[in-house]
């Protein structure tokens, strides 16, 4: 379930220009109504955002707002529809409907359509016949009816013609969500492509039809399978379905359950398609480089034609006050946490402000009393709050995870204990104020992207809250004062939560979507129907490609000891972001990561820990120390005007930190449960652990850390010596702010503390991936109803000569829903919701590139799924039709494609790595018209194709078919010890 946490709520709310006081005067919030000669248009006065709201006549929103800083636009069409509103004997409905708007029309998607009517009749009267059969003999009689029908109406349909003409106008990110508010259709397109991106849009939404439907479900059931997998999902569903006993948000989930996930109804997916599809109930909200007035005129062109129609009003039921706790266990496989939380008036009431700030107040990351007495304090191995603000309710939840030894019971008093000092107004009266602070500047670095900008249109629509006063909500909040929030809290936060235990253990009543037999159905990709044809020959204006020049616009300035800094200003606002890289890594010194662990809870003379991490608060201010392989990176961001007293600041915890032998005692404690938590973790397991083990064997990166003994041994004199010494090695500074070049130099000099002569890191340890000379198989057991593998075959080094044929190739095989890989594996077989497959390159020259393909599918499906990935591999499907619209895709893409602000600084810094001195990008662009499909089946065949692979599997070994496995190569089944080395 897509939910509207803290941090899409307070993010996605406003700008209030570059004020940072909470006393500042309220913006005027008066509403306007203007015209452009033709169409009327809402305004709001002061609005940051300079939005643009038009009601055409048959009631559709239009929200825009202009942003030239790329020749792009984010789209977001908006349907005012979600779970909550899904019929309940057809829980799902919304996320299936959604699924099927990528299907296609009368006019695409099939090359004969009164051909293929008939059958898709057949098979929505079949499906309605299965539904009200309970008979199981006569259930898969009927299901494979419904097989045999849509074997032959695919015949006539053409797979994912939708994705070819999006991609073709370089479209990126195209997806859809499916929330409990809304139903979301999302693109990011070139500016140019409006009138064709209109044209192909109002045609999806016209008349769509429900074809190659049985193949979607199975996607779906993969879906669903997922969700049971993940323990966190299960936890949410239990809470929310005790806080909402009669409101959808609880007795319904987006997916829908294992039952009616068994018995599709094609008709009521219809019937809810013309009821709530309706103008009157979306919005398309856009955000870039448009014309208003011209692209409103389109709008009306293409979705104005669409009958004005009412929709019925959710009338959201009551619910009965919770008078005292209500207590839940959630067993599974992963670590152990709590969930408790209240239920709370929605989007736009009095009660959700308070929220929003009373969860700051709690947990804002740095000052929050969660933050400081909980986390920095070593009480848990985490804490937090956060909100969910919909529609009809809001909920606040708080949750954690207990230390070694530790009770979830402990770690529930210790977060209530942080509520009753809210109640007793026992926190700092300064921390409103910052807490505003800190929001306004978190608002003007949302605002600068063209999704967050557009997606705040759609919260606004979404929860009805009209845009003048979205627009101003934190000028709103920060009215709010401490007795506001002492006296809500006592009033509404107390015995009346829900709360849930999750423990670690097997879950006896999982259940599962059991695997359908299904028939591969055919996806004609060489057949195009004449509303693609059309599309596809949709003249537009070319926008030339703009490429980085690194040596004009970055500035290398100079410090007092030879310190290289790369400057790049910023013209557009008072933010700023300074990097130290400093030539120092894990390989150099493994009690590296432990000393950048022990820096976050450590002080100054000055300033206790709590006190270091509330001045950085008070001042806007952020700062980060991360540790790689090779480079400690300091980060530091913030307002400008606060630039030289927080370097200041953050330099007194490199030169003057205090150490402490209890924080260290509870790190390494909590060190140890971490990794212990971290071997009940899915991700953690293949991604971390099996990647590396599959790359370079036994002894890797990953298990490259100090033992449990050498932990133990370790004593605070010797990291406070690591950390004093960091700033004594080679480093560079990367700069982006609004600061003059001379002021940014002569404040680096004053508080920059460097040694005159720098020293240089021997490398100890240098790991390289292995040769794999023949197919292994690693598996490792996990309680889990999906299979997870990935497949490794290590290739060539990097050679930025093959990087054009290697953007081409990725493009074709995996670049979208219109890709080769997406066709086979889910569109045709449905072998897999989740998969991927690329040749990637490296992010340093003297590495090697990868093959990796990854299946995430039911563990009865494994055989059939990698049959169906290795045969892709090896026997690449040819389509010219596929291969040229990847090839104008990924050309419109590079045209309209822009790096920008401190994006540059990290695209120099990415360049240097691969040895380069300019934006490979040029080359890619220049090459790739002359590139043909014989060249991108010349390197499949020399780089793809029967290649040795590590193979890397995830799954419960009690479902597994090993057998298969054994075809694959030899199969050994590690431990959790051989993967963690612990």
């Amino acid at each position: 379930m897509t939910r509207i946490s803290k941090l899409s709520y307070i993010f996605l709310v406003t700008i209030t220009s570059v004020l940072f006081s909470a006393n500042s005067i309220l913006f005027s919030q008066t509403k306007q109504t203007l015209s452009d000669g033709k169409y009327n248009y809402e305004t709001v006065e002061n609005d940051p955002l300079k939005a643009r709201i038009y009601t055409l006549e048959n009631g559709l929103k239009v929200y825009l707002t202009v942003n030239k800083n790329t020749p792009r636009i984010q789209t977001y069409i908006a349907v005012a529809t979600g779970s909550k509103n899904d019929p309940h004997d057809a829980q799902g409905l919304s996320h299936y409907l959604e699924h099927m708007l990528f299907k296609g029309t009368d006019k695409y998607g099939t090359s004969d359509y009164a051909k293929e009517k008939p059958l898709i009749d057949t098979i929505i009267s079949l499906y309605e016949q299965r539904r009200q059969t309970e008979d199981p003999e006569l259930r898969k009689i009927i299901y494979h009816k419904i097989d045999s029908v849509s074997y032959l109406a695919s015949d006539f349909a053409i797979a994912n013609e939708y994705d070819k003409m999006i991609a073709s106008v370089g479209a990126q990110g195209t997806n859809a969500y499916t929330s409990v508010e809304q139903t979301v259709y999302v693109n990011d397109i070139p500016s140019n492509q409006i009138k064709t991106w209109l044209e192909l849009e109002s045609e999806r939404f016209r008349n769509p039809v429900m074809r190659l439907f049985h193949t979607e479900l199975e996607t779906v059931y993969e879906e669903k399978n997922m969700d049971i997998d993940n323990d966190n999902n299960r936890v949410w569903e239990v809470f929310y379905a005790n806080l909402f006993k009669n409101h959808t948000y609880g007795t319904q989930t987006t997916i829908g359950t294992v039952e009616q996930l068994k018995n599709p109804s094609i008709k009521k997916i219809t019937e809810y398609y013309n009821e709530r599809y309706v103008p009157e109930n979306m919005a398309i909200c856009m955000s870039g480089d448009l014309d208003p007035e011209k692209t409103i005129a389109l709008i009306d062109e293409y979705f104005g034609m669409f009958a004005k129609k009412n929709v019925s009003e959710f009338v959201p039921p009551s619910e009965d006050p919770i008078l005292s706790p209500v207590v839940k266990e959630v067993t599974g496989p992963s670590q152990e946490f709590i969930r408790f939380g209240y239920r709370l008036p929605g989007a736009g009431s009095r009660e959700a402000d308070m929220l929003v700030i009373l969860d700051q107040i709690l947990s804002n990351g740095a000052a929050g009393l969660i933050d400081l007495n909980l986390n920095q304090d070593q009480k848990v191995i985490e804490a937090y709050s956060s909100t969910d603000i919909n529609k009809d309710y809001s909920v606040f939840f708080l949750g954690g995870k207990p230390r070694e030894g530790q009770t979830l019971e402990n770690v529930r008093d210790l977060l209530l204990q942080q509520i009753e000092l809210v109640k007793q107004g026992k926190f700092p009266d300064w921390l409103i104020s910052s807490i505003i602070a800190n929001m306004k500047l978190n608002q003007i670095r949302a605002y600068e992207n063209n999704d967050q900008r557009a997606d705040a249109f759609v919260s606004s629509f979404a929860l009805g809250i009209p845009w003048e006063k979205y627009i101003f909500n934190v000028d709103r909040l920060s009215g709010i004062t401490k007795e506001d929030i002492v006296k809500f809290v006592n009033e509404n936060i107390n015995n009346n939560y829900v709360i849930v235990y999750k423990k670690t253990g097997e879950d006896l009543n999982k259940v599962k979507v059991e695997k359908p037999e299904i028939s591969p159905v055919k996806v004609n990709r060489e057949d195009q129907s004449e509303f693609v044809k059309t599309i596809l020959n949709e003249p537009s204006e070319d926008i030339q490609p703009v490429f980085l020049d690194f040596k004009n616009e970055i500035k290398e300035l100079k410090l007092k000891n030879n310190v290289p800094v790369f400057y790049l200003k910023n013209n557009e606002n008072e933010i700023y972001n300074l990097f130290y890289l400093i030539d120092l890594g894990t390989n150099q010194d493994r009690k590296l990561s432990l000393a950048i662990d022990y820096l976050d809870y450590l002080g100054t003379s000055e300033y206790s820990p709590t006190q270091f991490k509330e001045e950085f608060y008070k001042l806007a201010s952020s700062y980060n120390v991360s540790v790689s392989e090779d480079q400690v990176t300091v980060s530091l961001s913030g307002l400008s005007e606060n630039f030289d007293k927080a370097a200041n600041l953050l330099e007194k915890l490199f030169s003057d930190p205090k150490e402490n032998r209890e924080s260290l005692d509870n790190l390494i404690s909590d060190i140890l449960t971490k990794r212990e938590n971290a071997k009940l973790s899915k991700n953690v397991i293949l991604r971390s652990g099996l990647v590396n083990y599959g790359k370079y064997g036994k002894d890797n990166p990953f298990t490259y850390r100090l033992s449990e003994d050498e932990l133990k041994k370790v004593k605070p004199s010797e990291l406070i010596s690591i950390i004093k010494n960091i700033m004594s090695y080679s480093q560079r500074v990367l700069y982006y702010g609004p600061e003059p070049q001379d002021l940014l130099v002569q404040t680096l000099d004053i508080e920059h503390k460097t040694p005159s002569e720098f020293k240089t890191a021997s490398v100890k340890n240098k790991f390289t991936e292995r040769d794999i000379k023949e197919n292994e198989v690693y598996v490792v057991n996990y309680d889990m109803q999906q299979a997870e593998i990935i497949m490794l075959s290590k290739s060539t080094e990097f050679d930025k000569s093959k990087i054009p044929v290697i953007d081409m190739y990725n493009q074709y095989f995996d670049g979208g829903m219109q890709s080769i890989l997406f066709q086979e594996m889910r569109e045709s077989k449905a072998l897999a919701y989740s998969t991927y497959s690329g040749y990637q390159t490296p992010v340093k020259k003297d590495k090697p590139n990868y093959l990796v393909s990854y299946i995430g599918t039911q563990a009865d499906k494994l055989p059939e799924a990698m049959a169906g990935m290795t045969d892709l591999l090896n026997n690449m499907p040819e389509s010219e039709i596929v291969f040229t619209n990847s090839k104008n895709s990924l050309l419109k893409q590079i045209q309209s494609d822009r790096i920008t602000k401190s994006d540059i600084l990290y695209a120099f810094e990415a360049a240097k790595k691969l040895g380069l001195d300019y934006d490979l990008r040029k080359n890619v662009y220049e090459e790739i018209p002359r590139l043909t499909f014989n060249d991108i089946k010349e390197f499949q065949k020399k780089y793809v194709s029967n290649k040795k692979y590590v193979i890397l599997v995830l799954g419960d070994l009690k479902k597994l078919d090993m057998g298969t496995l054994e075809k694959y190569g030899k199969v050994k089944v590690l431990t959790l010890k051989d993967v963690f080395g612990y």
